[in-house]
């Protein structure tokens, strides 16, 4: 199959990508490398960089490639900036979107695996998180990323677009070859690390006095091998109709303390802690369901365990201690 991926320079794109390559898929990265990474294009793929707003760019690059199908992971995705700046997620998650829509409807494409959020459940009553959960989300980046969603079911009403639309919980870790870059950094798991190899002082939990075994918010993560394997299932049958699936770890989650205190044993270095205030919006636990894709698709996550997916983050600094900069 010859497919596009869109952000396929990012974090999750990169090894999206890899897995797809390594499946015997052509691969074309379309990434704009405004936060992407040249060097995070798996050995084996194209890239075309251009923005998603390049209309002209987009259609000339699904028709002379002739694409198949398109893995969307462009996005912008930090909740406290699409609070700040809300019209930034819309044209960047929304609008562009809304171009690459229009832009394969023209040239025949009608399969697509959309990149989406648990952000779009907002803080929901019962866990785990199933996928018939009410969509109430509390920030612009989950919204923006509702609104797409909604585009894609009146594009399949209408002009027979097949999706897969997969909401993520927290992705985390690495493969050999790809892990997380990002600047500024706000996952808990890189924060972690960054802490224990002296690139910070501490790490903030905010937040102790939250209704769980600990004091911390309770998360879901999900290694990023077993995310992108999703993905290429998801392609597999997207033809026949479009669907929707949670993607995490399953179980009960995990505690910030215990991803500190994991990101301690596995690096035997010291890891300062501050306790500060809670954050607004910040929900006790959030943790998926993913029974209906392992149910439906087949998809059986072989990287559950948090201290394996903490190991390969660690393996992957270590090896890249800057990061994808020379």
């Amino acid at each position: 199959m010859r497919v596009l991926v869109t952000g396929g320079a990012g974090y999750i794109g990169s090894v999206v990508t890899e897995e797809l390559v390594k499946d015997g898929h052509t691969v074309v990265v379309y990434d704009s490398l405004y936060k992407g990474h040249r060097q995070a294009v798996a050995a084996g793929a194209d890239l075309v960089q251009a923005d998603l707003m390049d209309a002209a760019t987009l259609r000339t690059t699904l028709a002379d490639r002739q694409i198949d199908a398109v893995v969307h992971m462009a996005a912008d995705s930090l909740v406290g900036e699409s609070c700040a700046h809300p019209a930034k997620y819309y044209r960047n998650n929304m609008a562009a979107g809304l171009v690459l829509l229009d832009a394969i409807r023209e040239v025949g494409v009608n399969r697509m695996v959309f990149s989406s959020t648990a952000a779009t459940y907002g803080e929901p009553e019962k866990q785990p998180i199933e996928e018939n959960a009410p969509n109430t989300p509390t920030n612009p980046y989950g919204e923006s990323k509702l609104a797409f969603e909604h585009a894609m079911r009146w594009y399949d009403e209408a002009y027979g677009l097949r999706y897969a639309t997969l909401r993520y919980f927290n992705a985390a870790g690495a493969s050999e070859n790809f892990g997380e870059s990002h600047d500024p950094e706000t996952h808990i798991i890189p924060i972690a690390l960054e802490a224990a190899a002296g690139r910070r002082a501490l790490v903030e939990i905010y937040g102790e006095d939250y209704p769980t075994r600990d004091g911390s918010c309770v998360r879901d993560y999900i290694h990023v091998i077993d995310l992108a394997r999703a993905h290429i299932l998801a392609l597999k049958v997207v033809e026949q109709g479009s669907r929707i699936y949670n993607l995490g770890c399953g179980g009960e989650g995990y505690s910030v303390r215990e991803v500190i205190e994991t990101a301690r044993d596995v690096t035997g270095k010291d890891i300062p802690m501050l306790i500060a205030p809670r954050r607004a919006g910040d929900p006790a636990v959030l943790v998926a369901s993913s029974e209906k894709i392992k149910r439906e698709l087949g998809w059986t996550p072989q990287y559950q365990d948090l201290r394996v997916i903490i190991e390969s983050a660690w393996r992957w600094m270590l090896a890249h201690p800057n990061g994808y900069e020379a």
